[in-house]
């Protein structure tokens, strides 16, 4: 049986901050493990293939610890058409981002795998539409010039700061900051990974 104090642990094969806190929020306890992956596209491959695999490559990389059976493991891009918006390097390159994006709908997807260790899970794929406002040069130079979309792919964090851009979305919230937690929570109970009432009160709190 179980111990309880691991009800709710997990092993998160992601080095991502925002999946970490999205779990937290919901009252999981994450134990972090970063693997290697290559994360080279190959050609031709289409971004919702591309996602699946990493997500399918993280799971399956990541390093096993003691009493934690059961690991997430996610991938997520932004894509206009058929082109994939990576992280920008420096601000021109945010800058070119958030004018392409602006005024237009793009896609959010995200690979993720919620598994038993040593267990093959096919990965699934979360598609978010998220819908810019036009966007004025004034208010891309104000946006960029706050650092937010530093090591965000698209270029911005519309979690935070660049709620304004957003004018709507199509599909699930989380999944545009990272993980699609409805769909991984799910899983998540399916597998017996389940806070108690105790830590999703105690993670309440620690948001207040």
């Amino acid at each position: 049986m179980q111990d309880p104090a691991l009800s709710h642990t997990l092993l998160l094969a992601s080095s991502s901050p925002r999946r970490l806190e999205l779990l937290g929020r919901t009252g999981y306890h994450c134990v972090v493990r970063v693997p290697k992956v290559d994360e080279s596209r190959r050609a031709g491959e289409p971004p919702a293939d591309y996602v699946a695999r990493l997500a399918q490559a993280k799971a399956e990389g990541v390093e096993a610890v003691p009493d934690i059976p059961v690991v997430v493991a996610a991938d997520t891009v932004v894509t206009l058409g058929a082109e994939i918006l990576g992280k920008p390097a420096d601000e021109t390159e945010a800058r070119r981002v958030l004018s392409a994006l602006a005024g237009t709908r793009h896609t959010v997807l995200t690979g993720f795998v919620v598994a038993r260790l040593g267990e093959l899970t096919p990965a699934e794929v979360v598609r978010t539409t998220v819908q810019f406002k036009p966007l004025s040069d004034h208010e891309i130079d104000c946006y960029v010039a706050t650092g937010e979309w530093l090591d965000k792919a698209g270029g911005y964090g519309a979690q935070s700061r660049a709620a304004f851009l957003v004018e709507a979305l199509y599909g699930s919230y989380t999944n545009i900051v990272g993980l699609p937690l409805a769909e991984v929570v799910d899983r998540l109970a399916r597998l017996g990974v389940v806070p108690s009432a105790a830590a999703m009160a105690a993670a309440a709190e620690a948001r207040a």
